[in-house]
C-alpha cells in the first residue's frame, strides 16, 4: 500500500486496511505495529475511519494542487521544439548542440532541459544519430567444480621458432579442480578442427560420455578458434557445454594463464627457439609429465595434479596431518598455534560469487 504524499487510495483498499487493523487489534496486536506493516501511518488510518463514519463511502476528497505554472511551454512551443529536433540538420544532434546552434541564428525556442523534456514525452529521448546505444555488461562467468572432469579450461599460446615471424601453437586443456593437463597438442596453425579433435581425444581418454548426469563444461576466452562453429558442433556431439570469458578480461581464464606461465618459467624451458614441431612436442611431453606426475601444486595443498585427479590426495594429506600433529606433540613449545591445515579444497571456482550471494548447487552459472 505504501506511504506517499498526494497518493490516492481507493475506498476498497482503505476498507481492507481497516479490517486488517481491527482483526489484529482484536487478536492483541498493537495498532502502531500493524500500521507499520501496512505501510500507512496510524493517523492516516484513523482519518480513513472517520471518513467512513461521516461520509459512508471513504472516497478521498483531495483534489491535488491547483497551482498554475505561468512559464510552462505552450502546445505550439512544444510542437515547434519537436519539429526542430526532427529537421534533417538537427536529427543527429543532441539538445546540447541544437540550442547553441539556434542561438547563433538569433533563435531561442526553449532551454536544453525543455528540449529534453519534449523529446522524452514523445519517446525520442535516446541516442541520436548512428552512435551505438549503451550495451548491457557481459555477465560474469561463475563456474564451480566439486570434482574432476566437471570444468575444463583451455587456451592456445605461441611457441617461438627459428624463423622470425613464424610461430608454433601450443594447445593446453586443464581440469580446474585437479589442475591436471588432460590434453595438449603442438601445431603449425591455429585451427578449430585441431581443437575439436583434441577435445574429442581428451573426452575419450577421461571417459566423458554424453549420458552423464552433469555435463562437462569447457571454458575458454573469445578467440577465433574458441568461437568457431566447427568446435561448437563437435562439442554438441560430445554433450559438452561451452563457457566464455568476458571480452578483454584475462582474469576470467586464470587457470590456463597460470599454466602457461608455469611452462615458460620452467628452468628447462629452451633458451633458443624451437627448430621444428617435433622438437617442441618433445619438450611439451617432458613438461606435461613433470607437471602432472611430480609437480606439487600450491593451489591443491602441494600434491601433484595426478594424485588429486585420481583421488589419492585426501589420504596423502591426512597422513601429513598425522605427521605434523605428532611433531607438535613431541615439541609443543615450537608451535604457537595448531598444526598446519592439510585439508584439500572441496570447491574450485572461476570467479567465486560475493559472500552475500548464495548460488544453487549447480556447477554452471553461465555457459553457452
Amino acid at each position: 500500500m505504501g506511504r506517499g504524499r498526494g497518493r490516492l487510495t481507493c475506498p476498497g483498499d482503505r476498507l481492507k486496511a481497516l479490517q486488517i487493523l481491527d482483526e489484529g487489534v482484536a487478536d492483541g496486536a498493537r495498532a502502531s505495529e500493524l500500521a507499520l506493516l501496512l505501510g500507512v501511518g496510524l493517523t492516516t488510518l484513523q482519518r480513513w475511519r472517520r471518513q467512513f463514519v461521516a461520509d459512508d463511502d471513504g472516497v478521498d476528497r483531495r483534489k491535488g494542487s491547483h497551482r498554475h505554472v505561468a512559464h510552462r511551454l505552450s502546445e505550439e512551443e512544444r510542437r515547434r521544439i519537436l519539429l526542430t529536433c526532427n529537421e534533417p540538420e538537427f536529427a543527429a544532434l543532441p539538445p546540447g548542440q541544437i540550442v547553441p546552434a539556434l542561438a547563433d541564428r538569433d533563435l531561442s525556442i526553449g532551454s536544453e532541459r525543455s528540449f529534453y523534456r519534449v523529446l522524452h514525452a514523445h519517446g525520442q529521448a535516446h541516442r541520436r544519430g548512428r552512435a551505438r546505444p549503451p550495451q548491457e555488461p557481459t555477465p560474469v562467468p561463475r563456474l564451480r567444480a566439486t570434482g574432476p572432469n566437471q570444468v575444463w579450461s583451455w587456451d592456445i599460446t605461441y611457441l617461438p621458432t627459428n624463423v622470425r615471424g613464424i610461430w608454433l601453437y601450443l594447445y593446453l586443456v586443464i581440469d580446474i579442480w585437479s589442475r591436471k593437463v588432460v590434453a595438449w597438442d603442438v601445431a603449425e596453425r591455429e585451427d578449430p578442427a585441431i581443437a575439436a579433435d583434441l577435445i574429442s581425444r581428451a573426452c575419450l581418454r577421461e571417459r566423458i560420455s554424453k549420458r552423464r548426469k552433469q555435463p562437462l563444461i569447457l571454458h575458454a576466452d573469445n578467440g577465433n578458434a574458441m568461437r568457431a562453429a566447427t568446435l561448437e558442433s563437435r562439442l554438441e556431439e560430445l554433450g559438452v557445454l561451452r563457457s566464455f570469458s568476458r571480452p578483454r578480461v584475462s582474469n576470467d581464464n586464470p587457470y590456463s594463464e597460470s599454466l602457461f606461465r608455469t611452462a615458460t618459467y620452467r628452468p628447462d624451458y629452451p633458451s633458443r627457439p624451437f627448430a621444428s614441431v617435433e622438437a617442441a612436442s618433445q619438450w611439451v611431453v617432458a613438461f606435461v609429465d613433470w607437471y602432472n606426475q611430480r609437480h606439487r601444486h600450491s593451489g591443491i595443498k602441494f600434491v601433484t595434479p595426478h594424485q588429486r585427479h585420481c583421488g589419492d590426495a585426501v589420504d596423502i594429506c591426512r597422513q601429513r596431518a598425522v605427521v605434523y600433529e605428532q611433531a607438535r606433540q613431541r615439541n609443543p613449545r615450537r608451535w604457537s598455534r595448531s598444526s598446519r591445515c592439510w585439508r584439500q579444497p572441496e570447491l574450485v571456482w572461476i570467479n567465486p560469487p560475493p559472500a552475500e550471494i548464495e548460488l544453487k548447487p549447480a556447477t554452471l552459472s553461465m555457459a553457452a
